[in-house]
């Protein structure tokens, strides 16, 4: 192949209990990328169409991330990058995540898969560094490889793939402000307590186990944030509120889509993500903010082919 076009999935990282460790591939909320071999060597972004983003190579995550496994590689050639976002940036599923993890997939194909896509996550983890400030793959990770992952160690890196129920859905609503990632990270507390962590250590374990044995009522009351929600909710307008109709409405569990400011709600059975869907909506319709709202199933597959 000489050019491959693809889909680039939307992510919910952190699930309420974890932060920078747990994500989750949504279905049908993507961007999609084109990337052609090219002549010329290096990596160069060609098109953005649907953002306002930076087409210099160095300052794009897809860019960033193309050039760490082109490093790795022995070419004597390069690639061009067609970007087509309709994640926005700052909405907290995973937009530049989408990105980088769309351009070592593409790139990697092209090449003859030298790579599984376990080891294209830490490629992609270094576009992720440009766009928040550190190397993180709870939204990398599951775009790549589908599904829920569980980042169980950074150094080394070790990520584990975990099934979804079949009947766990998503909705997840956006109201349309830009919380950066970076910044919200900077609200964050460098020390927590001991309570604190057994409770979030607790949460993480039950929903783990929750999601392996398809326990919905475990994955619901596990759905717990007892660190990071508490200082980012307040940025997130009606955050206590659309949470508590979500939950009112059958949802098993809600919290913040990664830093912000999409909220998302898990759900067992499409008509009830549906139902929290409309309570949502009824909420930020009473509001002069746009949002934009989604249910979804998970991916259980990752980026694709188109």
């Amino acid at each position: 192949m000489t050019e491959i076009k693809i889909f680039c999935p939307a992510t919910i990282a952190n699930l309420s209990c974890g932060f920078d460790v747990l994500g989750l591939c949504l279905d049908d909320i993507g961007d999609e990328m084109i990337i052609r071999k090219s002549d010329q060597k290096g990596i160069r972004i060609t098109k953005i169409v649907g953002a306002d983003l930076p087409l210099e190579t160095e300052k794009n995550v897809a860019g960033v991330a193309a050039l760490a496994i082109l490093n790795a590689i022995d070419t004597d050639f390069g690639f061009d990058i067609e970007i087509y976002k309709n994640i926005k940036a700052g909405s907290g599923i995973g937009s530049s995540a989408a990105s980088a993890a769309g351009a070592v997939f593409g790139i990697n194909e092209l090449v003859g898969r030298p790579f599984t896509r376990n080891q294209l996550v830490e490629y992609a983890m270094k576009g992720e560094a440009l766009a928040s400030g550190s190397e993180h793959a709870d939204n990398v990770a599951p775009a790549l490889l589908g599904g829920f992952t569980l980042v169980r160690g950074y150094n080394p890196l070790d990520v584990i793939e975990i099934k979804s129920p079949t009947e766990l859905y998503a909705t997840v609503v956006h109201p349309q402000i830009e919380l950066k990632t970076s910044e919200m990270r900077a609200v964050l507390q460098p020390m927590i307590s001991l309570k604190s962590a057994i409770v979030q250590w607790g949460n993480l374990g039950g929903l783990i186990a929750g999601l392996c044995s398809s326990n919905y009522k475990l994955i619901g009351r596990s759905l717990h944030d007892e660190i990071v929600e508490p200082l980012r909710g307040k940025f997130i307008p009606q955050f206590d509120l659309v949470k508590k109709s979500a939950l009112e409405n059958g949802a098993l569990g809600s919290g913040i889509s990664g830093s912000g400011p999409s909220i998302f709600a898990l759900s067992e059975g499409l008509e009830t993500a549906q139902k929290v869907a409309n309570a949502m909506s009824e909420i930020y319709a009473k509001t002069d903010l746009e949002y934009e709202i989604h249910v979804s199933k998970i991916n259980a597959e990752g980026i694709r082919i188109l």
